[in-house]
């Protein structure tokens, strides 16, 4: 596991960037990801019983965007927004986006970063919880659940990406992809 303390924000440069384009290309890639999870990994969201209705705002504080999740079994929905925009929420989980990954991929700890401030959560914790648990429960990569979109071709572009998104973490610092034996691959 990854000490709280050695989180790397997001490029300046990046959230600039972001910060003037358009979220709709965000929110197709955040839906379709959302849908295969679904179909890949069904327990993920209907493990979470009556917390599936809620609503939770991911919250990447070093980008000038928010997600908002509602993880329900039958059609989950994902969106990006400015972080202007209003936007109802349950349950909010913010931090850095590389804390974020992290947790997903279970290279950092969600109770050391809530205790250090590193993670923020407000709303409805035991909806968090049961989201966590969850997670957990299914051990994902996002890497190679987004390369799972490529259809055939995944079996081709899941190494090359694995590796690459290595190389980055490594570079960065941020744990791009799942942890193997308290290290990101």
């Amino acid at each position: 596991m990854f000490e709280a303390r050695s989180i790397p924000q997001f490029p300046a440069v990046g959230a600039l960037a972001l910060r003037f384009a358009p979220l709709w290309p965000l929110s197709l890639a955040g839906q379709r990801l959302t849908d295969r999870l679904g179909k890949r990994h069904p327990a993920l969201f209907s493990r979470l019983g009556d917390q599936a209705d809620k609503v939770f705002l991911i919250d990447p504080t070093d980008l000038p965007c928010v997600f908002v999740m509602r993880p329900r079994p039958e059609r989950p929905q994902f969106s990006a927004h400015r972080r202007d925009e209003e936007v109802g929420w349950d349950a909010r989980i913010a931090g850095p986006l590389a804390a974020l990954i992290g947790l997903v991929h279970g290279a950092y700890d969600g109770d050391a970063l809530f205790f250090s401030r590193d993670l923020a959560i407000e709303g409805d914790t035991a909806a968090v919880v049961a989201l966590r648990n969850a997670i957990d429960n299914e051990e994902l990569d996002l890497v190679r659940e987004a390369t799972a979109l490529l259809g055939p071709l995944a079996a081709l572009a899941t190494p090359p990406a694995q590796k690459l998104a290595s190389l980055i973490g490594a570079v960065s610092g941020a744990p791009l992809t799942r942890v193997a034996t308290g290290r990101f691959e």
